[in-house]
């Protein structure tokens, strides 16, 4: 793993054109937001509607109430039959300001949940959907990551827009009474605001391709976090005296990233202090204006409180558009990978109109000239690949690492698809079969099987999950698998949480997970079973009480095994020797022994170091 990442300058801005280009991205996210919850939605807009016309309402109320008192104490003029009135309807237009922001925030709450909870199931459906290998690559991983990011993350996104929606209808408000008065004025406001929002923009888009440059960065620092203090590591950790080293790995990684953020943050600071300095210019020179037509009489006093709380109130509300305007433009950056994600579509799916598995199997499985190279890479692992698995046979695969076996086991599961040739399933192409329905007629235990941080009873359940409920027959796949007597150990049985994530949770060793494991295949009750290493972490009385009972579970089925162990194989009906991506021996283990060929030289390895 390397640590070295880009140098402290941040990756070139785009050009302005791709700058307000990323706002395309935004119309999708505001879709997601529309069907996570329209009412709310609906509510907040009108109530922000209200609060954004309230200001300048208060602005007018006020001019009367002063140029009235003015007028009463200046010439004696009686104050108008409304007076009092108008006194009340200030109190109550500021009342229902403050009232109307706590239910904004009501609402913005609301909004940012059901959002959450709805783009994160959203995400988690259509990553279940994805391709494996889209999970191999490491450059759509890092994309992923961000996008489970970005979805929970853009909230503040969705709060802006409201508020932007709420700063233009005040804005509006303001202008048009600094327009009656003097449409120069207000053009002086907005030319002084412009800069700050131009810099405030470009260091956004600079930010963003930072953090765009640090996500590989970030990935190592959080698995370095994670290997500094996880349970698997723990022994390793302390026995090889590796705490230093990671933490010094870490600290190297965290120092360049904090360094190169500092010094974004000085070059914002210093740019934009000076160029907030002119929308503070603009503001005050447009004060001094007003109270200068003040002071030679064209302007009442009513009407310079109105005019200097609508300068007051159209330059805050200017920089506050432009600033939240170019906060959306930040935040819609970092929506690409969000909305690219979700662009992403299987390639391994159903056609429509796709058949159902057979039920039950009687031609048995073909591979036929069956060709397999991952994507970006020319090199076949597997390189014409014929052999043919009838009904009931149960079919061992051996070889040395990198073969090909678990790509098989892939291909055949279809969690790949041939890169040429074609793999039958009762002389049918497995892509004309509906696959979710395929799949539910294969029983798989992969030698990395899952941990999974439930009871005792739904580890065995995700072996066909429609049986959760049914503990009869998760007891009976328990009982066959011998994890029955592993869980009885446990003080809440079945009940009993395992792993140590969660609290009140219980660990087992490798072998007890692997009954476990075992179990699942039995609940499964499929018609292909798929076991790469099942016994691998067992030892050798558990091995033999499970092939025991490796006829019952496979009766009436076909099985294919994966494992390195010669005395595994050797009850299987037809062993393939897996070399250079073919197959370079098949047969029974007597057979193959005989022959003197590769598998007997792996069986005699084997068998020496037990002598």
């Amino acid at each position: 793993m390397k640590d070295e990442i880009p140098e402290c300058q941040p990756t070139p801005s785009p050009k302005w054109g791709e700058r307000l280009g990323a706002l395309r991205k935004v119309p999708p996210v505001f879709k997601m937001v529309w069907t996570s919850a329209p009412g709310v939605v609906i509510g907040s807009l009108l109530v922000r509607l209200i609060v954004s016309v309230i200001p300048v309402a208060v602005l007018w109320v006020t001019r009367v109430i002063i140029d009235s008192i003015f007028h009463h104490i200046s010439y004696r003029a009686a104050l108008p039959k409304f007076f009092w009135w108008l006194v009340v309807l200030e109190f109550v237009l500021v009342a229902m300001a403050t009232s109307l922001g706590r239910v904004i925030e009501f609402c913005d709450t609301v909004l940012a949940d059901k959002f959450t909870r709805s783009i994160s199931t959203q995400t988690m459906e259509h990553a279940s959907r994805l391709d494996l290998t889209r999970y191999e690559d490491p450059l759509f991983y890092d994309k992923m990551e961000r996008a489970r990011a970005q979805g929970t993350d853009r909230v503040m996104m969705i709060q802006m827009t409201g508020r932007l929606i709420q700063e233009f209808i005040t804005t509006v408000s303001f202008a048009a009474a600094i327009i009656f008065f003097s449409p120069l004025l207000l053009a002086f406001l907005i030319v002084c605001v412009v800069p700050a929002f131009l810099g405030e923009t470009h260091f956004a888009f600079l930010g963003y391709s930072l953090n765009f440059a640090q996500t590989p960065a970030r990935r190592q620092m959080e698995y370095l976090r994670v290997l500094g203090g996880s349970r698997e590591s723990a022994k390793e950790l302390k026995l090889f005296g590796l705490g230093p080293f990671l933490i010094g790995r870490y600290k190297k990684l965290s120092d360049t990233l904090h360094l190169q953020n500092v010094g974004l943050a000085k070059r914002k600071l210093i740019f934009g202090t000076l160029l907030t300095f002119l929308g503070t210019l603009g503001y005050y020179g447009a004060y001094g204006f007003v109270i200068h037509q003040t002071v030679i009489g064209l302007l009442t006093m009513g009407q310079l409180i109105l005019l200097t709380g609508a300068i007051a109130g159209a330059s805050a509300n200017i920089q506050g558009l432009f600033t939240t305007f170019s906060g959306i433009a930040d935040q819609s950056l970092f929506l690409t990978d969000l909305v690219e994600f979700f662009s992403v579509q299987p390639q391994i799916l159903s056609k429509p109109g796709a058949l159902l598995a057979p039920r039950p199997i009687r031609q048995g499985i073909e591979f036929k000239n069956v060709s397999f190279a991952y994507p970006g890479s020319r090199r076949k692992v597997l390189n014409g690949i014929n052999l043919k698995m009838e009904p009931g046979e149960r079919l061992a695969l051996v070889g040395a690492n990198g073969q090909g076996k678990t790509t098989i086991v892939k291909l055949l599961t279809r969690l790949y698809d041939p890169t040429e040739g074609q793999i039958l399933l009762d002389g049918v192409d497995l892509r004309e079969y509906n696959l979710d329905d395929l799949w539910k007629e294969i029983g798989v235990i992969f030698q990395d099987f899952m941990h999974y941080e439930m009871t005792a009873s739904e580890n065995i359940a995700v072996g066909r999950i429609e049986d959760a409920n049914n503990q009869f027959r998760i007891r009976g796949a328990a009982i066959k698998s011998f994890a029955e007597s592993v869980i009885q150990k446990l003080p809440k049985g079945y009940d009993q949480l395992l792993g140590c994530r969660f609290e009140g949770g219980m660990d087992l060793s490798g072998g007890e997970w692997q009954k476990i494991a075992l179990a699942r295949a039995h609940l499964r009750d499929a018609q292909l079973l798929v076991l790469d290493e099942p016994t691998a972490a067992l030892d050798a009385r558990s091995e033999h009480d499970v092939f025991q009972r490796f006829a019952e579970l496979t009766h009436g089925k076909m099985a294919m095994l994966i494992s390195h162990r010669m005395s595994t194989v050797r009850m299987v009906d037809r062993i393939l020797v897996l070399e250079n991506g073919g197959i370079a021996e098949q047969g029974h283990h007597d057979q193959l022994v005989k022959d003197g060929g590769l598998y007997a030289e792996m069986f005699e390895l084997q068998a020496a170091s037990y002598r």
